[in-house]
């Protein structure tokens, strides 16, 4: 796997944060990723605090999405190949003990409250021009609870950051899951 662990922990973030219900309102989490969540974690977890929310954010997205949409044989933001399931947990303990490094990505990703999800994975620097521009050819299933990304494919960098862009064809309070088939 060829997959920035950091990367994919950053997609997986903002996606998370944005669901939330004082944005997106896609799953029943309230700012655990913003200021109040921040707030309230730092008092347990002085030093890891970012993650313990982090934690929290991903558990609840990963759930609701599964919920809502949950196709055999396919690629999620928040299902993907078990090894690299597997890297991004060994990883976690790493971003515990250099959690000071990641103090700015979270400072950024707090007020992220409205808005456009598109703009703010750009703003970020988590997606690029061309993932952006695969995004506008994308449309939501008819009964519009997911969006097949064309083809068949495993999780690369391109896949991942179309996975997490491609949450924004959802609307408000109406959830549309991103998925790729995965290479028979």
């Amino acid at each position: 796997m060829n997959v920035d662990l950091d990367h994919l922990l950053k997609l997986r973030l903002t996606v998370a944060r944005y669901g939330e219900m004082d944005c997106a309102g896609w799953w029943n989490t309230q700012g655990i990723l913003g200021r109040s969540g921040s707030a309230v974690l730092s008092r347990g977890f002085p030093v890891t605090h970012w993650f313990a929310q982090a934690r929290i954010a991903c558990a609840v997205a990963s759930a609701r999405c599964e919920a809502v949409f949950s196709p055999p044989s396919c690629f999620t933001l928040w299902r993907v190949p078990a090894e690299l399931e597997d890297a991004l947990s060994r990883q976690w303990s790493g971003w515990c003990k250099s959690s000071s490094t990641w103090g700015s990505f979270f400072d950024q990703l707090a007020p992220r409250n409205s808005g456009d999800l598109l703009k703010h994975l750009q703003e970020l620097e988590i997606i690029d021009a061309g993932t952006v521009q695969a995004v506008s050819g994308l449309r939501r299933s008819a009964e519009g609870m997911a969006v097949a990304l064309p083809g068949t494919g495993n999780v690369t960098p391109e896949t991942a950051m179309l996975l997490a862009a491609a949450f924004s064809k959802g609307e408000k309070h109406k959830l549309a899951i991103p998925y790729l088939r995965a290479d028979r």
